[in-house]
């Protein structure tokens, strides 16, 4: 066998060693990375910024051809995990699901939720519905794939098939496993959520920006997923150099929170700000409200924290114990009922929450139940609840910069 054929075999027409290769797996993942986490995800489905069609149309086509997710139905899956969050609906919950399911069989999931074509009505709106997405995109999304097997065997040869391979794999490891499954289940938490969203790292580098998974349940809409000093979203970093360029239009961003001092009763400005943050009010109350007094509590009986509460029940204290199992809910009511000042900490929150999550209540009725809460707040004798609700009252909105 000639030995042109066989190099040609073993390294394609390229010839590339294995720091070529390498290279280039590096810039193909990442391309597929951006492409699913500013276009599928942050353009398409939560509509935080927008990118000029010859952008937009290139994420499509990369992701057609790399992973042959159809827009439509990745936008429908995604938007109904967030309407549906943690719930028997939810495509991809570890709580529901298990961690262990989720993780290593996340595209099993995927591909269940995609013959759900009621779903895929009722969450896809607003997807690209022109002539290359009905004639190809969307009828031929496994043609992608196999075009990319071709063009990686005849550029690198038998080697370029390994590097398909571990492309294939990449988007399913890492978004479908590890964003979808540990982003629920392990990490820190900069909000208290109505879900168990986690951020697995403060540098959202290596997945887009994704593993600040839990700064994305806590606003949804917001283009830019870092919210704190030491966090970096390399996502939001693409975007700003697209909008340098005049490439993206940044259409939102998480606001920020101002407290204006000296506000003796809630007003519009107030419920404004806590409608549009409120899960950050929940970070307020137990970062300055409920821990205080828990450490309170050691100091008085002479007992380190851990000891007073287990780790896993002081989290469950955030939200009343609703991601904890029965036997572990019934271990924490037990705990705060005997202790009074504890208990009327976690029933003020528990009073808040409900304000905020009322639906049907106009404004009018919300702003009254918050002015009644405050008051009573203030009448508790409790002093950190007293601070809390004096800050709470002169909470407004300030646009996060850029």
């Amino acid at each position: 066998m000639p030995a042109s054929f066989l190099g040609f075999l073993a390294h394609g027409l390229l010839q590339t060693g294995w720091v070529g290769l390498a290279v280039y797996l590096l810039v193909a993942t990442q391309l597929t990375i951006f492409s699913v986490t500013l276009y599928l995800h942050r353009s398409m489905a939560h509509r935080g910024v927008d990118f000029h069609p010859l952008v937009a149309h290139f994420f499509r086509f990369w992701t057609w051809l790399t992973t042959s997710m159809v827009t439509r139905e990745w936008v429908a899956i995604h938007r109904k995990h967030h309407a549906k969050c943690e719930t028997a609906e939810d495509p991809h919950s570890p709580m529901q699901k298990g961690i262990k399911t989720v993780f290593w069989r996340g595209v099993e999931l995927y591909r269940e939720a995609r013959t759900q074509r009621d779903d895929m009505e009722k969450y896809g709106k607003g997807c690209p519905t022109d002539w290359i997405e009905r004639h190809l995109y969307t009828p031929h999304a496994t043609m992608g794939p196999t075009l990319l097997l071709f063009i990686s065997f005849a550029l690198f040869g038998f080697a370029g098939v390994a590097v398909w391979a571990i492309q294939m794999l990449w988007i399913p490891f890492w978004a479908a496993g590890v964003v979808n499954g540990l982003g629920h289940w392990w990490g820190y938490r900069n909000f208290v959520t109505d879900d168990t969203a986690t951020n697995l790292t403060p540098w959202g580098v290596w997945i887009g920006g994704e593993e600040l998974h839990n700064n994305h349940h806590a606003f949804p809409s917001s283009a830019k997923f870092a919210l704190r000093k030491w966090e970096f979203d390399i996502g939001w970093a693409a975007i700003r150099l697209f909008e340098s360029v005049g490439l993206a239009k940044v259409l939102r961003v998480a606001p920020s929170l101002d407290v204006r001092p000296n506000i003796s009763v809630p007003d519009a400005d107030t419920l404004k700000a806590l409608l549009a943050i409120r899960f950050q009010a929940m970070t307020d109350y137990q970062r300055d409200v409920l821990k205080p007094a828990l450490r309170e509590e050691a100091s008085a009986a002479g007992a380190k924290l851990r000891a007073l509460l287990p780790r896993k029940l002081r989290k469950g204290l955030a939200d009343d114990g609703r991601w904890l199992k029965p036997e572990a809910q019934q271990q924490l009511q037990s705990w705060v009922a005997q202790r009074p000042r504890i208990r009327t900490l976690v029933e003020h929150r528990a009073r808040l929450a409900a304000v905020l999550e009322a639906r049907s209540n106009s404004a009018s009725e919300t702003l009254h139940h918050l002015q009644a809460w405050c008051h009573d707040a203030e009448a508790s004798g409790n002093r950190a609840l007293q601070e809390f609700s004096a800050r709470l009252k002169g909470y407004s909105l300030r646009s996060m910069p850029a």
